[in-house]
């Protein structure tokens, strides 16, 4: 990685962090997932067509949010953070009780990468690793293990479908 490359990236998650901790900090209270828009998704890997019913986390608030302090998620069920214009996106897992597998994912749906078993309460950040270079659209959170289970793989494609509240 170029030391100009490295820089901006740090630089960018030093950005989001400060950002994210001082919303968090207020101790705004949690919005439950429930009032949350949902949607159905659907992953097509080597075993077949993967069903997910998603939360979809549509404004900053429910971004910050996330799955934070959930502990449970069933195997069905999922995350997305989605973006209003493609680039880096980084994640953590600060306050997060649980693994998770985060997809990252470009505009035509594909997987560019997938982070298995994020560490719960790491405040390690998260992102696609270099060299890949497509922009990241949005990130799907599932059940720590899932991608395993179900053999979701990088290049497989995502397809959501229209969102309910």
């Amino acid at each position: 990685m170029t030391s100009g490359l490295r820089e901006m990236r740090i630089l960018f998650a030093s950005v989001f962090l400060v950002a994210v901790g001082n919303t968090l900090g207020a101790e705004q209270p949690l919005e439950s997932l429930e009032n949350f828009p949902q949607t159905t998704a659907r992953i097509t890997s080597s075993s077949g067509p993967q069903l997910f019913t998603i939360w979809i986390a549509d404004t900053q608030a429910r971004s910050e949010q996330g799955l934070m302090f959930v502990r449970s998620l069933p195997h069905d069920k999922g995350m997305l953070f989605p973006r209003n214009n493609s680039g880096p996106m980084l994640m953590w897992m600060k306050n997060t009780l649980i693994p998770l597998d985060m997809l990252f994912v470009d505009q035509q749906g594909s997987i560019l990468y997938i982070k298995r078993n994020a560490t719960p309460e790491s405040e390690e950040i998260i992102g696609v690793p270099t060299p890949v270079i497509t922009p990241v659209a949005a990130v799907l959170e599932l059940a720590g293990g899932e991608c395993n289970r179900r053999h979701i793989e990088q290049a497989d494609r995502l397809v959501l479908h229209e969102a309910t509240n």
